[in-house]
C-alpha cells in the first residue's frame, strides 16, 4: 500500500489502519506529522487539565489485567473520606485547572452510588459550578448515571479494554459480573442520557493482534466517541494474566504502538478530545508529551493523596506516586510547552466533537 494515498483518504478501511500501525518507523514520522498538522487544525495547541482523584480501590470486578482486581488480597484496600476528596477538588479549583476527574474501583451498591453522587453536588457547590466533573466508576444502571447526571457530570470515561468480544474474554472472567454486552450498552446509556462519552483501549495485550487494534479504532469511529483514554497495557504480577508476559512485545514497541493508535484516531476522528495516558509515562520519562505532540489535548495531572497512592496501581510502575499535588502542576506545564502545547486553565476544555454532535 502507498501511505500517502492512505493518509490522503478522508475515511480508512480496516486494512488500511493495519498498514499504519505495522509500517516501518520512516513512515510512522509521517503518520506522526500529518496527526499533528491535523490537530492544530482542528482544535488547536490547548491542553486541558483533569485533575484526577483516584479515591478508592475497593472493586467487585476481577479483570486478569488489573492490580485492584477484587480477588488480589494483597492489595491494601482505602476509600478516601469525602473531605478527603473535597480537598483535592479544592486544590484543583485554585490552580484553576477547571475540571476534576473521580475514578475508583468499581462498585454499584448504594452507599457508593450515594457518596459519589455527593461528591458531585459538593463539588459544584464549592467551587461555585466552576469545576467539570468525569467520572470513570465503571458499569452502572441507567438510573444511576441519570441520577449523577442530573447533579452535575457530565463526562464519563468507560473504556472497553477490546471491542472484541473473544478477546474480551480472555481479559475477565465470563459471568453477570463480566459481560461484553453489558459493557457496550452501557456506552448507549450514557450516550443517551447526555454525557460527553469516552472509551478507550489497552495495547500490547497478550493475544491482541493488529487487527483487533484496527476494529478497535474502527468502533470509536462507529460509534462516535467524544473522547478517548487509551495506553500500553503494563503487566501486574499480581494478576491471572501476568503467566502470559513470556508472548508480550517489549514495552518500547507497546509504547510506540500506543503513539501510532493515538495519532491514527486523531487522523480518524479529528475533533474528539483524546487523554494522554499516564501509563505512557511509565515506559518513557516523556511519554505523555510525545503524545500531546502527535495528536493528545487532554492530561490528567495526578492530585489524589499521596498517602494512598501506591495503593491504586491497576499496572506496575505507575509513576508519580509519591510526587505532591504541586511538583506534578507546576512540573507538567513546562513540559507541556515543550511539546508546542498550552494549558488552558480555567476552561472545560469540552470536546468540539461533542458540541457539534448535540448541535445536530
Amino acid at each position: 500500500m502507498d501511505l500517502d494515498e492512505i493518509l490522503a483518504k478522508y475515511s480508512f478501511t480496516k486494512d488500511d489502519i493495519v498498514h499504519l500501525l505495522s509500517c516501518g518507523k520512516d513512515d510512522a514520522k509521517k503518520i506522526y506529522k500529518k496527526a499533528e498538522e491535523i490537530k492544530l487544525a482542528y482544535i488547536g495547541p490547548k491542553v486541558y487539565y483533569r485533575g484526577l482523584i483516584e479515591f478508592s480501590n475497593i472493586c467487585r470486578k476481577d479483570c486478569y489485567y488489573c492490580g485492584i482486581r477484587a480477588s488480589n488480597t494483597a492489595t491494601n484496600r482505602f476509600e478516601l473520606s469525602n473531605d478527603q476528596i473535597l480537598d483535592a477538588v479544592m486544590f484543583a479549583y485554585k490552580h484553576n485547572y477547571a475540571s476534576v476527574v473521580f475514578q475508583a474501583g468499581e462498585r454499584t451498591d448504594e452507599a457508593f452510588i450515594n457518596k459519589v453522587d455527593q461528591l458531585i453536588r459538593k463539588t459544584k457547590e464549592i467551587s461555585e459550578g466552576k469545576i467539570g466533573i468525569t467520572l470513570s466508576i465503571g458499569e452502572q444502571t441507567e438510573a444511576t448515571y441519570q441520577k449523577w447526571f442530573e447533579s452535575g457530570a457530565h463526562r464519563y470515561l468507560l473504556r472497553i479494554e477490546t471491542s472484541n468480544k473473544e478477546l474480551y474474554y480472555k481479559l475477565h472472567p465470563e459471568n453477570e459480573r463480566h459481560s461484553f454486552e453489558n459493557r457496550i450498552n452501557s456506552l448507549h446509556l450514557l450516550k443517551k442520557i447526555g454525557y460527553q462519552v469516552g472509551t478507550g483501549v489497552m495495547i500490547g495485550l497478550p493475544f491482541q493482534s493488529y487487527e483487533h487494534l484496527a476494529e478497535d479504532l474502527l468502533f470509536f469511529k462507529e460509534f462516535d466517541i467524544d473522547m478517548n483514554g487509551m495506553g500500553p497495557y503494563i503487566e501486574h504480577h499480581e494478576t491471572p494474566l501476568f503467566e502470559h508476559k513470556e508472548t508480550l512485545r517489549p514495552k518500547k514497541e507497546r509504547f510506540e504502538l500506543a503513539l501510532r493508535m493515538i495519532a491514527i484516531l486523531r487522523l480518524m476522528m479529528k475533533d474528539i478530545n483524546i487523554a494522554a495516558a499516564t501509563s505512557l509515562q511509565a515506559i518513557d520519562k516523556v511519554g505523555r508529551e510525545k503524545a500531546i505532540k502527535i495528536g493528545a489535548n487532554v492530561i490528567m495531572p495526578n492530585i489524589t493523596p499521596t498517602i494512598v497512592r501506591a495503593n491504586y496501581q491497576l499496572y506496575e510502575g505507575k509513576p508519580c506516586i509519591d510526587e505532591a499535588a504541586d511538583d506534578c502542576s507546576s512540573c507538567l506545564e513546562a513540559r507541556i510547552g515543550m511539546a508546542g502545547g498550552i494549558v488552558g486553565y480555567g476552561e472545560w476544555g469540552d470536546s468540539e466533537h461533542y458540541r457539534k454532535r448535540e448541535k445536530d
